[in-house]
């Protein structure tokens, strides 16, 4: 069986055994749930169709209608699916995290869970602002923060799973202290498989050096969501030798349109299907203060990439 993707595209998609390939907000320049800058989302919601995805994320929690029923409504009508919902999280901090955490909680896992979506992506504080590339506190954790920062997601993981019936991801990021290979393992090695797992982002892991395709060879029963990305290694490494705040080095493209970028995305693809086909791959490529007729047009060319590199992607 065949899905065929619109008329103006000549890529036909097998429902075979690959990953169910997504989109998301982000790769259409969306950060807040309100600015003025962004696309609209009704226009969002249109252009992911033309482009020929069918899984989308929520994207920041009042991007898009925060009411179930509406919604489900405007999905539905142009035949879209939910895979995830996200929030930000600094349990490194101490106790009183955990109530920040729950609110974003109960509001985005209520929404996306009425919605079908079973994963909750979930990202760690930045220890420098994406919003002023203000220096906010030391970039590297102590050992008692490491056991806090721990701790709190496994409790949110429980949390998720028992409240909700959903899994949640924790989103390594630059900027974040949790970017590095040695950082990666850490965090996987002082938190519960039963609770905590990754949502594995090839181009922030590819940001630091990390080599995704071997992270998942080497901890296959921690991949539980994926978001696809490219950076440009032609500007990296003068972005970290120049120490360029993330949020600055989005705005100079460090983000980058398959295939211009590291990783390559079809092994990556290929080994994660080979763990569970069921596993999301979402497109997440950061384009934050992009002009809003420029993110559709690599939306859909990245799409098309994707398929014409490995038969182990799907739509649906």
């Amino acid at each position: 069986m065949t899905d065929t993707i619109p008329a103006d595209s000549d890529v036909v998609v097998a429902n075979g055994p690959g990953l169910r390939i997504g989109t998301a907000p982000d790769s259409w320049g969306v950060w807040f749930p309100d600015d003025p800058k962004q696309v609209p989302w009704q226009r969002f919601l249109d252009e992911v169709v033309k482009a020929g995805y069918s899984w989308i994320e929520l994207g920041p929690y009042g991007y898009l209608p925060t009411d179930p029923l509406q919604l489900e409504d405007e999905l539905g009508s142009r035949g879209l699916k939910l895979s995830a919902g996200t929030v930000f999280t600094g349990f490194h901090k101490g106790e009183d995290q955990w109530q920040r955490a729950w609110d974003q909680a109960i509001k985005v896992a209520g929404l996306a869970s009425k919605l079908g979506a079973e994963h909750l992506v979930v990202i760690p504080d930045l220890w420098r602002s994406d919003a002023t590339s203000e220096v906010l506190e030391s970039r590297t954790l102590t050992d008692e923060q490491w056991k806090k920062l721990a701790a709190g997601h496994d409790r949110l993981g429980k949390a998720l799973l028992e409240e909700f019936g959903m899994k949640q991801q924790f989103h390594s990021h630059a900027d974040s202290h949790v970017g590095t290979t040695r950082e990666v393992l850490r965090f996987l090695d002082e938190t519960d498989v039963r609770y905590t797992n990754l949502c594995l982002d090839t181009g922030h892991f590819a940001y630091y050096g990390g080599d995704n395709v071997k992270l998942i060879e080497d901890r296959p029963e921690r991949i539980g969501y994926l978001h696809l990305k490219q950076v440009d290694t032609s500007l990296l490494f003068d972005v970290l030798k120049n120490d360029v705040p993330f949020a600055d080095a989005v705005t100079q493209g460090i983000m980058i349109e398959p295939p211009h970028g590291v990783p390559d995305l079809a092994p990556i693809i290929e080994a994660v299907a080979a763990i569970d086909r069921e596993i999301f791959a979402i497109v997440e490529q950061d384009m934050y203060g992009c002009d809003v007729d420029y993110p559709f047009p690599i939306a859909k060319r990245t799409r098309e990439h994707i398929f014409s590199c490995t038969h182990f992607a799907r739509v649906h």
